[in-house]
Order: structure tokens, then sequence, then C-alpha cells
């Protein structure tokens, strides 16, 4: 099953590792340096043209990592995720 993001953008659900609030997970200096090196790396792809709410780390093929910047919050990506089964 698949997950929509935000703007024309859609993950499959088996590759999400988390979802996380922006709010209450960017106070961690881990997260602020896992979303830097992310950033760097070329591997944050923001699909919001408003606020960003949630952060969706999924794997890529190869293993790679990716993360989604999306003003969905993580409260209705869950229900989304819960609803699809």
């Amino acid at each position: 099953m698949y997950l929509h993001l935000g703007r024309d953008t859609v993950v499959l659900q088996r590759d999400i590792i988390g979802v996380f609030d922006m709010d209450t997970s960017t106070w961690s200096k881990h997260t602020k340096s896992f979303l830097t090196a992310c950033e760097k790396a070329g591997r944050v792809v923001n699909v919001s043209d408003e606020l960003p709410r949630s952060a969706i780390v999924c794997r890529e093929k190869g293993g790679d990592t990716v993360v989604y910047i999306s003003q969905l919050s993580s409260q209705t990506l869950l229900k989304r995720y819960r609803e699809a089964y």
C-alpha cells in the first residue's frame, strides 16, 4: 500500500522507517544532526509549500534513507496509514 505525504508524493508503506513530529522531535541534538547530515547528502525532499509539521524517514532502493518533509501532521499520516489496512 501507498501513503500520500502531500503535493503528489506517495511512498510505499513498507519503506517507512518512522514518522516524526517536527515540533517535538527537532529539540533533540541527535535529530538535528541527522536532519542536517541528510540535507547535506541531498536526501531531504520537501513536499510542503507550508510550515513543515512532520518528517518521514524512508528506506530507498539500495538501502539509503531519504527524509520527506510534509505539511501534514504525524497524526494525520498515522490515521491514513491505519485506514489503508
